[in-house]
């Protein structure tokens, strides 16, 4: 159960890089200037869904969360902050 929130969450977090990368291609603000960076985000997003899953198919289940968690905590910062942001309406003068 916990694997597959983790999993959902790191989904989620996933489908949100892939789908600016795909606007950025179409608006032309991911050029050749920046493709590499762009790419290696994505690698790393694919490395963390595809590697925990194939650890969690070698039974190795708490190897599996540890990697997931590593982005799901950054994101969960990020949406937390985010969250914080609206609910507070800062003004920053």
């Amino acid at each position: 159960m916990k694997f597959w929130m983790l999993w959902g969450w790191d989904a989620l977090i996933a489908a949100v890089f892939l789908y600016f990368f795909l606007v950025g291609l179409a608006d032309g603000s991911v050029s050749s200037f920046n493709m590499a960076l762009w790419l290696t985000i994505i690698a790393i997003l694919a490395v963390v869904m595809i590697g925990s899953l194939a650890l969690r198919s070698a039974t190795r289940i708490g190897l599996a969360v540890l990697l997931l968690l590593v982005l799901a905590v950054p994101g969960a910062l990020f949406a937390l902050f985010f969250g914080a942001m609206i609910v507070l309406n800062p003004d920053f003068k």
